[in-house]
């Protein structure tokens, strides 16, 4: 795949991650009964939950697949 089509690819998808994120957290205020915040504010806090639900789904990734070799390799 070409570089800068990889990069616009991965681009997208983590802008994707962030709109899911703020979708998620304006359904919790709104839930909850609390005032949404700012624009701004609902953007910083998107884009820290996609970031750290990025690097969950990344180590339990690689957890997952050093558990998958340590089994084949015992076969």
């Amino acid at each position: 795949m070409h570089h800068e089509t990889k990069s616009n690819m991965k681009r997208i998808a983590e802008e994707a991650e962030i709109r899911v994120a703020k979708s998620i957290l304006r359904w919790k205020y709104k839930k909850e009964g609390r005032h949404v915040p700012p624009q701004y504010r609902l953007e910083n806090e998107s884009r820290q939950i996609a970031g750290r639900a990025h690097e969950v789904l990344a180590e339990r990734g690689k957890n997952v697949f050093k558990e998958l070799k340590r089994v084949y390799k015992g076969r």
